[in-house]
């Protein structure tokens, strides 16, 4: 070996060694946790609105109702770009062809669903019955509802969002429109 070799050899052993040494004094590194999206809904206000239609309801401040054809309405979320289709039908001793209708319009969704839950309700104080369906999975409408006063009126409702349907990025709003369409049937009143 050089004599010049083994000076320049002790400089680059004790400048690794150091920068070693100085690497080690750092905090161990851990993967960080999963993050989510955290998203904040305002608390939602109702109102009831008022028509010439046979029934009315409270929806969220949130929201806009704008009736249609008959007594057909769109409630609009434009923050969550979604609308809930609301569908008014009079019984003429067709009930349960109505309602068999209306529940193909849920079953018509288990393709794609993971699951679906019903929530029956009952308001026989103002006479409305009908049950809300939450559709978890990939599914084009994750809620539906349908209520009547079992001999002269059906109305249907169902949530739909103005994006392809990926389940896991739009549950937190299902989740808000559903809690508001469970206040639709909560405040739901036959007008006639």
């Amino acid at each position: 070996m050089n004599g010049n070799s083994f000076p320049k050899l002790i400089v680059v052993i004790l400048t690794i060694g150091i920068s070693f040494f100085l690497s080690s004094c750092k905090e161990d590194v851990y993967p960080k946790p999963k993050s989510y999206l955290h998203l904040a809904y305002p608390i939602a206000e109702y109102q009831r609105f008022k028509n010439d239609c046979p029934y009315s309801f409270a929806i969220s401040n949130e929201s806009h109702i704008k009736f249609e054809q008959g007594c057909k309405a769109r409630i609009n979320y434009p923050k969550l770009n979604a609308n809930v289709h609301i569908t008014y039908r009079r019984v003429h001793n067709n009930l349960k062809e109505i309602l068999a209708e209306a529940d193909r319009l849920t079953t018509k969704h288990t393709v794609k669903a993971d699951v679906i839950i019903p929530y029956p309700f009952e308001n026989r104080e103002k006479n409305v019955y009908g049950v809300l369906f939450e559709v978890q999975g990939q599914s084009a409408s994750n809620v539906q509802f349908h209520l009547t006063d079992s001999s002269k009126h059906v109305i249907t409702a169902a949530l739909y969002f103005k994006v392809k349907p990926n389940y896991d990025s739009i549950y937190p709003a299902v989740d808000y429109i559903k809690n508001d369409m469970m206040k639709m049937m909560e405040t739901f009143e036959w007008n006639e």
